[in-house]
């Protein structure tokens, strides 16, 4: 009876396999819905769409976007989560991913364990901007006049636990200062009020700040990412500028939901780093600011678990709260 009941065991998983690898096979054999969990029309949106549409050529089976905004990306990351793992349902996710653990106390899914990492697609630097009324030309004369007003200087934000909030907040934690962070309902009045002198500085994204910056109309001290921005050659990045160690990348990433067949991940992954390398997306990346990466789905695990654990320490840190 024993042995029956091993070879009935062994025998269902070989049935199970065999399957899961024959379904690979003739992966994909119907439309891919890719969540996109923001609004139309940003970078994370944007990027989605572009590159969906040169893997539906490559794949020859269409990619249709889902927009699921809200949370900061908790809606849509919570559909994908509960999604079959088939490969018929990916999405696109920020750093949010990786903060949003740490700024809300009950999420209906595990960013880790709830997901097979695809690939690293993009990171959009964000600039340290000031108004023309800052008495700052670079970040030391920044960090010193902060230092002469404590909770006087204001950093304004698309929203609290946003990749722009949470620059600020490292930017203050590393250099040892207290500026008031003021929340909008998104980057767009930020940064008009910004221009208007009702805040004093702010990271917005480079594509977003850089028209204000040829005008005048703002003052750039530093890039956020580790290497300055091909956009904005002239502008030191914030650890050249004196604060070692400091690095904040937007970066964007796809995953599936946990359990999808191993191959299903890997042919996405293909798909993925060759659109990536082709020349008309490199050109859409750089015209909103951002840099194609791409990564093993390896890799993106390993950097997932790194930047958790980075931003719960200053979620922590910085008593950050959601919105």
């Amino acid at each position: 009876m024993k042995h029956s009941i091993i070879k009935a065991i062994f025998g269902g998983v070989i049935v199970s396999t065999a399957f899961s690898v024959a379904a690979a096979d003739a992966y994909p054999s119907k439309t891919i819905k890719w969540v996109v969990p923001f609004t139309p029309g940003g970078a994370m949106d944007t990027m989605a769409r572009t590159l969906g549409d040169k893997m539906s050529q490559s794949m020859k089976q269409p990619i249709v976007i889902e927009n699921r905004p809200g949370a900061g990306g908790v809606i849509g990351s919570t559909m994908v989560a509960k999604s079959e793992p088939d490969g018929y349902t990916m999405m696109i996710v920020s750093i949010g991913h990786a903060v949003n653990p740490s700024l809300y106390s009950r999420l209906a899914y595990d960013p880790i364990k709830d997901f097979e990492p695809v690939s690293l697609v993009g990171v959009v630097p964000n600039v340290l901007v000031v108004n023309p009324a800052v008495k700052a030309n670079n970040v030391s004369e920044l960090i010193a006049l902060a230092k002469q007003q404590p909770g006087k200087l204001t950093f304004a934000s698309a929203g609290s636990g946003t990749t722009i909030h949470l620059a600020g907040e490292l930017f203050a934690s590393m250099a040892n200062i207290d500026i008031l962070h003021v929340p909008y309902k998104g980057s767009a009045p930020a940064v008009t009020d910004l221009m208007g002198r009702q805040v004093d500085m702010m990271f917005d994204s480079v594509s977003s700040a850089k028209p204000y910056i040829d005008s005048g109309r703002l003052k750039p001290l530093a890039v956020t990412t580790n290497k300055r921005s091909s956009v904005l050659p002239n502008v030191p990045t914030v650890a050249e500028a004196g604060i070692k160690g400091y690095e904040l990348n937007g970066w964007y990433a796809v995953f599936v939901p946990a359990k999808t067949p191993q191959p299903i991940v890997n042919r996405l992954n293909e798909e993925l780093v060759k659109a990536l390398k082709q020349p008309e997306v490199k050109a859409r990346f750089t015209q909103i600011g951002a840099e194609p990466v791409g990564s093993t789905p390896a890799e993106l695990g390993q950097y997932l678990k790194a930047e958790t654990t980075k931003w719960s320490e200053i979620v922590r840190a910085r008593n950050i709260k959601a919105d």
